[in-house]
């Protein structure tokens, strides 16, 4: 019996792990997952929580759920990777081998990296909306929040979601107005990119909403500490910015499992193939979604595409053929705007978001680059799509895992 190794249980190896024990055959290949937690979050809805748009019970379920008949679920907690013996030592002592090895371990939030960061003031005049714990202090203190200044910020790139910080920005604009107190709230969006978005183009047409919204921009922004005593952000230029409130994206890392396996970057982030997803570490060892290197938005639908070419992938090497060369960066994602509205983007490594329709050319029923109520359903019916279709691996119409260029307008 050969053994498949999947590392992690959140989005990307719940997803491999049904899609390949539909792929697999039961009496040749033993699937196994390892995660040390026991609760599945949808990360995507910590952005409401602060808002109370959801609530603490639609954003998490049991891990168990999830996980296809068939598929062994080891919980415990991962030491290292030890690639030259094809072995995964767990901190229990206990070891497990395997033939194939996928790398689906996600990144964390490091607030500690930035000096005066992860303090006695962490959640108390200083919030990320990153974590399920996060997400719920901070809502918390906005419900008894009197006003002042309110300073959305981002450590360093690369983030999970990079639209996610923006549109807190937007949703908060959105949440004071309806609560009869936006004229005692500002809000500055504080970036180390020269633009609100990573993308040109994107970054173009959302700086109108920015203005429209009355939410100051401060580009270039490379923090370098946090004074938490006189409420003060830092960069290397000594730029300063005053807050009352922070909500800050820390520095996002790989799992610290990366580093003591000897082979991830100064971010533990892994070395990965960004066409095949095989990894560079070794030729029976693949990554998926925020574990890799890649140059794509780390983002739950890029971790839908690539799981379904990543399959394709891990069948094609266990049959001795050649990996296909087929994930293009594609991400796509809808950015709530306040309001009951929302854009939606679509792109790849090569072509940047642009207007048109998806994912049906010429007729939609969503636009791309446009806000829209329709747009904003799509962002809420996503939730019930994740739980009940992307994570059970099964195929979501209509979408496919390489970037259509029909209906767009470039």
């Amino acid at each position: 019996m050969k053994k498949l190794l999947i590392l992690g249980a959140g989005t990307s190896g719940t997803m491999m792990a049904n899609h390949l024990r539909k792929k697999l055959p039961n009496n040749e290949w033993d699937i196994t997952i390892v995660d040390k937690e026991k609760t599945h979050y949808y990360q995507p809805g910590f952005l409401f929580l602060p808002f109370d748009i959801y609530k603490s019970k639609q954003v998490k379920k049991s891990i168990d759920k999830f996980i296809p008949k068939g598929v062994n679920l080891v919980r415990e907690q991962i030491d290292r990777i030890n690639k030259d013996e094809d072995q995964v030592i767990l901190q229990n002592g206990k070891t497990l081998s395997y033939d194939i090895l996928i790398i689906a371990t996600g990144t964390n939030i490091a607030p500690q990296e930035i000096e005066g960061m992860s303090g006695k003031y962490w959640h108390k005049d200083i919030f990320d909306f990153y974590t399920y714990r996060g997400a719920k202090n901070l809502r918390n203190k906005l419900r008894e929040w009197k006003g002042g200044k309110l300073v959305v910020h981002i450590c360093e790139m690369p983030i999970k979601c990079p639209v996610a910080p923006l549109e807190f920005a937007f949703l908060a604009d959105s949440f004071f107005i309806n609560k009869n107190m936006r004229d005692k709230v500002e809000i500055t969006f504080v970036t180390p990119m020269d633009g609100a978005f990573t993308k040109p183009k994107a970054s173009k047409e959302l700086s109108y909403l920015l203005e429209e919204k009355n939410i100051k921009l401060v580009p270039n922004f490379n923090i370098e500490r946090v004074d938490g005593e006189n409420k003060k952000i830092i960069d290397y230029a000594e730029q300063e910015v005053d807050y009352d409130l922070l909500v800050t994206v820390p520095t996002n890392m790989g799992d610290e499992l990366i580093e003591r396996s000897g082979f991830g970057d100064d971010l533990n982030f892994v070395p990965t193939d960004k066409a095949t997803l095989q990894t560079k570490v070794k030729e029976n060892i693949f990554a998926i979604g925020d574990a890799t290197n890649i140059p794509a938005s780390k983002a739950g639908s890029v971790a839908h595409f690539e799981a379904e070419i990543l399959t394709e992938n891990i069948v094609r090497y266990i049959d001795g053929k050649e990996l296909k060369n087929k994930f293009d960066g594609h991400a796509n994602c809808f950015i709530e705007t306040g309001h009951g509205k929302a854009l939606l983007i679509d792109f790849n490594y090569t072509h940047e978001p642009v207007p048109g329709s998806f994912p049906l050319p010429g007729v939609g029923p969503l636009r791309l680059l446009k806000e829209s109520y329709m747009n904003h359903m799509g962002k809420l019916a996503f939730r019930w799509i994740y739980w009940n279709m992307l994570i059970k691996g099964k195929h979501i119409p209509f979408v496919t895992p390489e970037m259509s260029t029909a209906g767009k307008e470039f």
